[in-house]
């Protein structure tokens, strides 16, 4: 039996104290007031019979036992969240057939559950789906053998095709762990060691690419590498350091233990990761996918990372279409 004084408020006022580090953060992010975040911490505590956070302490920090129940209360909470997320499905019964494309960064969890809320939904569908990085992806719309598509944004308006924008994606600086503390700052991780670059056929690459030029920052060529999780690999192998997003870090978990996340040492830039869809479609159709997209996402992959990289915050975000 769960004890009296555990309730659902309490964890996500836990959860967002977590990640704030302070009573103001957790106020914003919950929208309840601070004293109110205060009472509902204390109900908590005094439930579990712990002190989850050291109060004494600011920014606030989590004690043991507030580090392992957080992340009970990251599943417990996740799992509601994706509940809630099925049940207000939209419906899509009417479709006779759907090919989708999502880029690979989705490819652990979250693809799968958009497929599985799907399935359900297009009862009398025929569906095909393809992962694929971004540039794979456009062309297939671009093709028009796919009706809809998860992909970054190259900036550029393909013709025909309406663009709904899901998340936005900060680039982040990644090299082995222990790196910094070894030589110093990043700046000097980055002269120490290679730049394990994107493969610039990928947009990733490309952006990376134009974003270093514009700061007029250059790094020897010697490793250009197409498939994301091998750049990652390499990365933790302590054979140079790299420029990902969040999600791209994300997607490598069973990487994290050898590798560290920090902010960019220079001018912070962004990509946009978007639905698309071809203009023939009814409009309602593509919006009710992308509501369900920045669902999981938000839940899935943006409340995971911002536990995992707090000083995120504001920055990884999920993105209203206009």
């Amino acid at each position: 039996m769960i004890a009296k004084g555990v309730t659902l408020r309490g964890l996500e006022v836990f959860e967002a104290l977590a990640a704030t580090g302070s009573v103001a953060g957790a106020s914003d992010r919950t929208g309840l007031s601070q004293p109110a975040v205060s009472q509902q911490m204390r109900n908590l505590e005094t439930a579990l019979g712990a002190d989850l956070v050291d109060h004494g302490r600011r920014p606030m920090q989590l004690t043991p036992a507030g580090r392992s129940f957080l992340g009970r209360t990251h599943s417990v909470l996740g799992q509601l969240r994706l509940a809630q997320n099925e049940l207000t499905v939209m419906d899509l019964t009417h479709l006779s057939t759907l090919s989708l494309g999502v880029i690979d960064d989705f490819d652990n969890d979250l693809t799968p559950r958009l497929v599985t809320i799907l399935a359900e939904s297009m009862t009398r569908c025929h569906f095909r789906l393809i992962t694929a990085p971004s540039h794979e992806i456009t062309e297939e719309m671009r093709a028009r053998r796919l009706h809809l598509s998860v992909a970054a944004s190259s900036g550029e308006a393909l013709e025909n095709v309406m663009e709904y924008t899901l998340v936005r994606d900060p680039f982040i600086f990644v090299c082995p762990v222990g790196a910094v503390a070894e030589h110093g700052d990043v700046q000097a991780v980055m002269q120490a060691l290679p730049l394990v670059r994107y493969d610039r056929a990928q947009f990733i690459g490309r952006q990376i690419e134009a974003h270093l030029a514009r700061q007029k920052l250059s790094f020897p060529e010697r490793f250009e590498i197409g498939a994301h999780l091998s750049l990652m690999t390499l990365v933790a192998r302590r054979v140079g350091w790299s420029i990902t997003t969040p999600l791209g870090f994300m997607r490598a978990g069973r990487l994290h233990e050898q590798l560290e996340a920090h902010p960019l040492p220079f001018s912070p830039f962004s990509r946009s990761i978007s639905l698309f869809a071809a203009n023939d479609w009814a409009d309602q159709v593509p919006r009710d996918v992308a509501k369900t997209m920045r669902r999981l996402i938000d839940t899935m992959v943006i409340t995971p990372a911002l536990a995992k990289l707090p000083w995120l915050e504001n920055d990884l975000r999920v993105l209203e279409s206009a």
